[in-house]
């Protein structure tokens, strides 16, 4: 099913919205102040093509000083208008009972467009997001 729904999604705009930010993560490599912000845009950019089976992990170190002050860059330059036209999509799509699974689809990239840094994409089969209530116990632990 998720082959159907990622082929849909190309058709109807997934490719377009995935190029455009792989182009404009080129665009960011030029510079080389803009290469942590252009490889996030290209890894949201891959992950744009092919949303279906797919969900967010986090990396082990998702919340090092570091990518936590560069996922604040990002949403103040760059993530705020992700997200928002991410939400503006899933709202419209979400207005038609064929389009809700493709909202699904919008709502589920707003997170990774807040905040790339330290997240990714994977297939759904793949590795297991660390829970928060293990990461509790872990933090307790030491």
């Amino acid at each position: 099913m998720s082959l159907l729904g990622n082929i849909i999604w190309l058709i109807f705009g997934g490719l377009i919205a995935g190029l455009g930010y792989i182009v404009g993560g080129l665009l960011l490599c030029l510079t080389i102040i803009g290469i942590p912000f252009g490889l996030q845009s290209i890894k949201l950019g891959v992950a744009t093509l092919t949303p279906f089976g797919k969900e967010i992990v986090e990396t082990e170190n998702a919340n090092s000083a570091l990518r936590v002050i560069f996922n604040v860059l990002w949403l103040l330059v760059f993530g705020w208008g992700i997200a928002l036209a991410h939400l503006t999509s899933a709202v419209l799509l979400a207005i038609t009972i064929i389009g809700i699974p493709f909202a699904k689809q919008h709502i589920k990239l707003i997170p990774i467009a807040l905040f790339p840094f330290g997240r990714t994409l994977q297939a759904s089969g793949g590795r297991t997001p660390v829970s928060e209530s293990s990461m509790g116990a872990a933090a307790m632990s030491v």
